[in-house]
């Protein structure tokens, strides 16, 4: 009996004293991960701190260091502005087994992060053995140089184009955030079949974005919940979608709206040189309604489409995160973890954020930058 209860609990015990590994990603500024190598257990959890510029954690394998590896995970890109000191975006991976797991950052802006040896690496061999941290990184330098190499010997009209996403900056609509720029959507005209149906469709779309076929020719519908007791948020976040698919929000308990926005301004109604994005108007709901109101959106192409809860009462929904998107590029910096902390960073200070002509200060990341707001009546609009 007692053998057994042992044995028991030895095999419980990588479980019970599962640990916390804290990893910094672009630590002062560098390209590294620090630490660049750590032993875990099963149940050991690993936490990614992005705590400047824009990285990602990206799973590779030992023989391509700097490609993701198929049905890898991938934190997305994660971009912290340059004033920010603290509250820090984080990524959290799960040890599930003693296999080596192998990691690298994605970003190729200005160069390629891995190419520059930004790699990382969980239950790695020693030093010396064939699969150590130290041969890892090495091959990553090795891919850096042999790109280098060849993108200083190819003609200029070999040369890739930037691609808008992850190799331009700018800043937000307002405040000090830094957020990539647009890629530059292309207009389609493509003959879609479904079946024995036949059409031909014009949309516009953006790298990544998804095919332009949908699920049936009436559409797919997408159901998302907005709110609920204590909620504060779309549910899912964010889906993708194609076009002639119909989304349907179903408003919950409280008082909410669906409203659209843009990546650099997340918390105000988008206004495209006076044509105004849509906007379901307020839906209230009682907190012992059975029946919820819906209010339907039609896709019609498959670029990113940003929207969030625009009440302010009795405090941004947004600022808190109540955001949503429709077919945002998880694998670009304009992913919708990114969108989020934009919306947050801009308006999550304060419910006045949008308040008539008023210069505030708002906090990001531990310094203060004084911001002019446009006024009120550009949120209710």
């Amino acid at each position: 009996m007692f053998a057994s209860s042992l044995s028991l609990g030895l095999a419980l015990l990588p479980f019970v004293s599962a640990v916390v590994h804290d990893v910094q990603v672009g630590a002062n500024g560098g390209l590294d991960f620090s630490p660049e190598a750590i032993a875990a257990q099963p149940g050991d959890q690993v936490v990614f701190h992005f705590v400047s510029k824009n990285h990602t954690v990206t799973q590779s394998s030992f023989a391509s260091p700097c490609g993701l590896k198929d049905g890898g995970f991938d934190s997305g890109f994660m971009p912290v502005p340059a004033n920010q000191t603290d509250n820090f975006p984080t990524w959290t991976l799960t040890v599930q087994d003693t296999q080596p797991i192998w990691v690298y950052c994605r970003q190729k802006t200005p160069v390629s992060h891995c190419g520059a040896g930004m790699v990382f690496a969980v239950n790695c061999g020693a030093d010396g053995s064939p699969n150590s941290f130290t041969s890892f990184k090495q091959a990553a330098l090795a891919f850096g140089a042999a790109q280098a190499s060849a993108t200083s010997t190819a003609p200029a009209s070999a040369a890739t184009p930037t691609d808008g996403g992850e190799s331009a900056w700018t800043t937000a609509a307002y405040g000090d955030v830094t957020i990539p720029v647009a890629p530059v959507p292309t207009p389609v005209t493509q003959a879609v079949t479904l079946g024995s149906q036949v059409w031909t469709t014009t949309y516009d779309s953006v790298p990544g974005s998804p095919d332009p076929t949908p699920a049936a020719a009436q559409g797919q519908v997408h159901v998302v919940k907005v709110g609920g007791p204590g909620i504060l948020k779309f549910d899912p976040p964010h889906i993708q979608a194609q076009p002639r698919d119909v989304v349907v929000f179903q408003f919950q308990q409280k008082n909410h709206t669906v409203t659209q926005s843009s990546f650099a301004d997340p918390c105000r109604r988008l206004n495209a040189n006076g044509t105004l994005g849509f906007d379901s108007g307020f839906q209230a709901v009682a907190d012992n309604a059975t029946d919820f109101p819906t209010w339907n959106f039609t896709v019609t192409d498959t670029s990113p489409v940003w929207a969030y809860c625009r009440q302010t009462a009795p405090s941004s929904h947004c600022g808190a995160g109540m955001v949503f998107a429709i077919n945002s590029v998880e694998t670009s910096e304009r992913n919708f973890t990114a969108f989020q902390n934009v919306a947050e960073k801009l308006n999550g200070t304060s419910s006045s954020a949008n308040s008539p002509s008023s210069a505030v200060s708002l906090r990001l990341g531990g310094a203060t930058v004084s911001v002019v707001f446009a006024a009120a009546l550009a949120l209710l609009l």
